[in-house]
């Protein structure tokens, strides 16, 4: 039972549009499915470490995330998404459509340390899970097995697959149907988005 419990958490927790989701459009646009699938992954083996980490002693962690510690992580954060957004705003400006036949770019780490760099610096993203394990500790719905807790988070993993992998192939195919027109705006939107998220993030330290 706490096995679909948790897949339904790990997959809802990723639907919301965040930086990270924004992120991994972008990548699939900007590259191709593997390199979107690719940063979807490393969300999913995150949200596995993160759930199981917070399941094995929230309270130190809620303990570690006082004021300076928050502050300084949001504005990382918030530092971190301008220059995503600046990167996007660039390769909007000179984006191409590849001819036919043209070889697909490499598999490159980008997808990977970008997720990362967004998922590491975002307090809100610890508060979640700690309310998670904070839920599902309070409730003894896991026991006393340190196993369950392992299953538990895996599942949350696999379920934040589960929606990356619908989200990577509903954005790959759609995007031969694009003109390299549609392909600028929605880069600049992505990159507005990623801004207003970094505004949002500075705003919540003076709120």
């Amino acid at each position: 039972m706490f096995i679909l419990v948790g897949l339904i958490i790990g997959f809802v927790a990723a639907i919301p549009l965040g930086p990270v989701n924004v992120f991994v459009i972008s990548q699939t646009l900007k590259r191709d499915y593997l390199h979107g699938l690719l940063g979807g992954l490393t969300t999913a083996v995150l949200d596995f470490l993160y759930c199981w980490v917070a399941l094995a002693g929230f309270f130190q962690i809620r303990a570690a995330l006082n004021t300076p510690v928050m502050i300084a992580m949001k504005g990382l954060g918030a530092a971190i998404l301008l220059g995503l957004s600046y990167r996007l705003l660039v390769t909007a400006k000179s984006f191409v459509l590849p001819a036919p036949g043209e070889k697909t770019p490499a598999l490159s780490v980008r997808p990977v340390l970008g997720v990362i760099l967004l998922y590491v610096p975002n307090p809100t993203i610890y508060a979640f899970w700690i309310a998670v394990a904070g839920t599902m500790t309070g409730h003894n719905l896991l026991g006393h097995n340190v196993w369950n807790t392992v299953f538990f988070s895996l599942a949350c993993g696999v379920g934040s697959l589960l929606w990356y992998l619908i989200l990577v192939r509903f954005v790959s195919k759609r995007q031969n149907r694009l003109q390299p027109g549609t392909f600028r705006l929605t880069l600049r939107l992505l990159a507005l988005a990623l801004a207003a998220f970094a505004v949002y993030t500075i705003a919540t330290i003076f709120i």
